[in-house]
């Protein structure tokens, strides 16, 4: 295997981690609030990771291309910022209408 392969491995495995990570905490999470600030890691790890394995690969194959890199880097940023006003308007439309039990609040 060449050292480029190892390095969209790296990537693959990172994103795959990321991924069962949050399946699992979703699975365990205790509330709905909670499973909203878990989807984190796979937006802007998981994802991001597999655009640049993507990127990886192609460089190796195709060469460098500017193109696809300025298409990466808008793709990574808008889903940082698009997973992060998301993240953001489900949090407070939950926080507001979240009911908690006063027995197990304190």
């Amino acid at each position: 295997m060449a050292i480029w392969q190892f390095i969209v491995l790296f990537f693959v495995a990172v994103a795959v981690f990321m991924t069962v990570a949050t399946l699992i905490l979703q699975l365990r999470a205790p509330n709905a609030l909670t499973r909203v600030n878990l989807l984190g890691p796979l937006v802007c790890v998981a994802f991001p990771a597999l655009i640049l394995a993507k990127l990886t690969a192609d460089w190796a194959t195709d060469g460098f291309n500017t193109a696809d890199t300025i298409r990466a880097t808008i793709a990574i940023l808008g889903v940082w910022i698009v997973g992060s006003v998301g993240s953001f308007i489900m949090g407070r439309s939950i926080h507001g209408v979240t009911a908690v039990d006063p027995r197990a609040a304190g």
